[in-house]
């Protein structure tokens, strides 16, 4: 984009070329490959290899179309692959709809594709919707011909826990391989061998682990890459599919959910450039089996009073009235001293029935949805830069970015949409990208990013003194993750840097709900629509809506203030959707569940916040419901209900109910009625306050002796419940390390292969990993890795000092540096 001297923005004109395709002419932008140009006249040349997301590769031959003229009046020679062939000016091209050489050649590359393809159509998990089935039929003879033996393989191989090769099913088409290279960065497929041996083989140097490996079985034209989980289990056309939106992350990606009686067989990848393209990540795709377990709650539940032996009263299964009645008289003894707490699961439309309970209801603005550690400077952060911006930085703005800046975010972990867009941006036009952290993990390198090495705490100090390498402009992005929250003063200075530097800033938490609940006012200190309890006019503005004579006024408490209390046995808790390992301290959030004089639990599996809960009312998994998700962008993400069950109350007609036996009103039991009220409140209007101003002390000196610095963040595979009962899943999780510098590893003397991290609470035990370039005297752990819960254990967090010793596992060398082996097999990946 230019701009004129008047300062109006001018797009430059595209440059046109005209040509023709089967004798009708069209114009098309510089650059259209062939078979783009057919699309647009609604002319379909049958293609394996070519996909739109992918560099052209001419590998299958199957699109052969015939240049009668190639602009300069002359004939070429052969039939050319249309996937590979800019139209050129003057350009005359024949497809196999009027030429008879384009015609035959198709014909022969059908036939010489399916010599030794096997004829398993009936039993193969691509049979129904499989390309080569259909291009077969089209573009292809009645009969085979061939004679021979057809070539075979031992079947299927395991590319990974999760990703099933059968190799004779294969035409080569090396759409998984360019995949893995050019979009995910995972070079861990490639072709082996030559001529009539080629074949799909896993990468010498690594496995198959990736966390976008599904896409591979999605985009094979054939049934060659099939999945562990769905393998056998169904035929495309017995399933029914439903649009949906991805659950596990805040990124909001479009997914279908294909199921058959009830139940859900899989889930595939949707279509939306705008957002996710054609991606999705491997927990999107096969991580949707966690309610199907025994503790899947079917009926309301109440706790029996405690027996004469001072024996706690056990749960028993109890009718709805009965539940609402028991819950209702400990809420109501409870008075004002009353709080509640709300997880990442809600919709937007969900949170809103909380909010509203939680004021019009129980009289509180005791309400905080960050099941995780936080902090007043984040509080004020969300209300101020968050909450009623609407839709703010997008995907497209990232790949058009001129630097992107991430604070507190690891995108690969915790955002993958993100970062795949991070890193198609670095690799089609080299987009500069920094991250503030203590070394460059493995999807950084990927994506490209430069490493501002900052010892965790110390991320104030670091944005306020950034190296010169940094350029940040009104072009540029800065993307902050939730875990900012950890470290004091780092929000503030994001804030300020935005400011100075006139780059756009974008919050990114980890969980679907989050941002919803921002907009929905799910914070002790936020109405809806972004604006604060204490603006008298919106408490006026919201009190009309809500059809109330007043709301309740003075701060609410936050999360841990509101377990702090109920620890103490005063207060009373309503909680939907939050898990105690999310918390900085997970003991303390027990302690709190147990001593609470009531507690009432909306949830949709049994957890340790049922168990300790007087009240248990069973709700609808997302499946079963519709709603909204509000996505990092802030675009709103609607989706209808998969599997629709009347028999399961969602969260907003329980709380409907309970308002009613209140004897007050809630006024919305459906989606529907709260989306109208949230268009009432102006939940969209741009509504912005003055940046907060809380400062706090960044600075984080270096630990001597044995204590260094913890850096934590949560992997996208990890102990999380919504990955429960997914095996084949979970064998591609990375396994967990403790991550060091060469320095902090040399300290811990030669050949140490274990590390001890401990606290005074705990102490795991890791192998060791060193990290060139790393910031010394830090120690990096998985937060939440398979029986090494960095909460649960050792009760600390980003930032936290840790004792770190030698473990009882010696080698005679010291272990390999990973990461760095990592990055150069991307490198060579990138460079093939």
């Amino acid at each position: 984009m230019t701009t004129t001297d008047k300062g109006t923005d001018v797009t430059p004109a595209v440059e046109m070329v005209n040509g023709t395709i089967d004798g009708v002419e069209v114009s098309v932008p510089k650059g259209t490959l062939v078979i783009r140009a057919a699309e647009m006249m609604g002319i379909a040349i049958p293609r394996f290899c070519d996909h739109p997301l992918l560099d052209p590769a001419g590998a299958c031959r199957q699109c052969l179309v015939e240049v009668t003229d190639d602009g300069r009046g002359r004939p070429m020679p052969k039939p050319q692959t249309s996937c590979t062939l800019e139209l050129m000016p003057g350009m005359k091209v024949s497809t196999q709809l009027t030429s008879p050489v384009a015609n035959k050649a198709q014909w022969g590359q059908m036939e010489f594709l399916l010599i030794n393809h096997p004829l398993d159509c009936p039993i193969c998990d691509k049979g129904g919707e499989c390309p080569l089935q259909n291009q077969a039929m089209s573009n292809g003879r009645g009969e085979t011909r061939y004679e021979g033996v057809k070539r075979t393989y031992p079947k299927p191989l395991n590319i990974s826990s999760q990703v099933l090769l059968d190799r004779e099913r294969c035409i080569l088409c090396a759409r998984c391989t360019r995949f893995s290279e050019q979009i995910a960065g995972d070079p861990f497929i490639a072709l082996a061998e030559r001529g009539a041996l080629q074949q799909v083989a896993i990468y010498e140097r690594q496995p198959f682990q990736s966390y976008f490996s599904g896409n591979t079985i999605q985009i094979c034209p054939v049934g060659a890459l099939t999945s562990a989980a769905y393998r056998f289990r169904s035929r495309p056309f017995d399933l029914v599919s439903t649009p949906a939106v991805g659950e596990h992350d805040a990124c909001g990606a479009a997914i279908r959910v294909d199921h058959r009686r009830g139940r859900v067989m899989r889930r595939m990848s949707g279509d939306d450039p705008a957002v996710n393209e054609e991606w999705i990540t491997d927990r999107d795709r096969f991580a949707f089996r966690s309610t199907r377990g025994d503790d899947r709650l079917t009926t309301p539940l109440i706790r029996e009073p405690a027996t004469a032996a001072g024996e706690p009263g056990v749960l028993r299964p109890a009718s709805w009235p009965e539940a609402i009645d028991v819950a209702v008289a400990g809420l109501q003894r409870a008075g004002t001293d009353v709080g509640v707490l709300t997880g990442g699961r809600l919709t937007l439309e969900n949170a809103y029935g909380y909010g509203k309970f939680a004021r019009t209801v129980l009289g509180t603005n005791s309400i905080d949805f960050r099941s995780r550690p936080s902090s007043a400077e984040e509080a004020e952060f969300l209300a101020h830069a968050v909450a009623g911006t609407g839709l703010g930085v997008s995907y497209a703005d990232l790949e058009a970015a001129s630097g992107v800046l991430l604070v507190s975010l690891e995108p690969e972990d915790e955002a993958g949409t993100i970062f795949l867009r991070l890193r198609k941006a670095n690799r089609k036009r080299k987009l500069p990208s920094w991250t503030v952290a203590p070394y460059l993990s493995y999807g950084a390198t990927k994506a490209g990013t430069t490493l501002v090495p900052t010892r965790p705490g110390a991320e104030a100090a670091a944005l306020a003194a950034l190296p010169d390498e940094v350029v940040l402009d009104g072009d540029a992005v800065i993307l902050v993750g939730e875990r900012a929250a950890t470290s004091p003063g780092t929000l503030t200075a994001v804030l300020e840097l935005a400011g100075r530097t006139g780059a756009r800033l974008a919050w990114v938490p980890r969980r679907a709900g989050d941002r919803g609940a921002v907009e929905a006012g799910c914070l002790p200190n936020l109405l809806p629509g972004g604006r604060t309890t204490d603006d008298p006019a919106a408490r006026i503005d919201t009190q009309t809506t809500w059809g109330v004579d007043s709301l309740p006024t003075g701060p609410g408490l936050d999360a841990t203030q509101m377990l702090a209390r109920a620890a103490e046995g005063r207060f009373a808790l309503v909680v939907a959707g939050v898990e105690p390992g999310d918390f900085a301290d997970p003991h303390a959030v027990r302690e709190g569940l147990e001593n609470a004089s009531f507690v009432v639990s909306l949830e949709a599996r049994a957890s340790d916040v049922t168990e300790r809960a007087d009240v248990v009312f069973p709700i609808a998994t997302v499946e079963q419901q519709a709603g909204t998700f509000v996505n990092w962008e802030g675009r709103e993400r609607p989706f209808d209900a998969v599997l629709p069950d009347k028999t399961t109350m969602n969260d907003l007609r329980v709380l409907a109910a309970l308002a009613d036996a209140f004897g007050s009103r809630l006024g919305v039991r459906t989606p529907a009625a709260a989306a109208r009220e949230l268009t009432e409140l102006g939940v969209w209007d741009g509504n912005r306050a003055a940046a907060p101003t809380t400062q706090a002390d960044g600075s984080s000196g270096r630990s001597t002796g044995g204590e260094v610095t913890l850096a934590t963040w949560r992997t996208m595979l990890d102990a999380s419940r919504g990955n429960d009962h997914e095996p084949a899943l979970m064998g591609t999780a990375r396994r967990p390390v403790a991550r060091l510098s060469p320095r902090t590893y040399g300290d811990l003397g030669v050949g140490v292969d274990l590390v001890k991290v401990s606290t005074a609470n705990g102490e795991l035990e890791l192998p060791a990993e060193v990290v060139p370039g790393m910031v010394d005297g830090v120690v990096w752990l998985p937060t939440n890795a398979p029986g090494h819960s960095v909460t649960e254990v050792l009760v600390a967090g980003s930032g936290s000092p840790v004792e770190l010793r030698a473990g009882a596992g010696r080698t005679e060398e010291p272990p390999p540096g990973a990461i760095e082996d990592l990055r150069s097999v991307t490198q060579e990946g990138d460079q093939r």
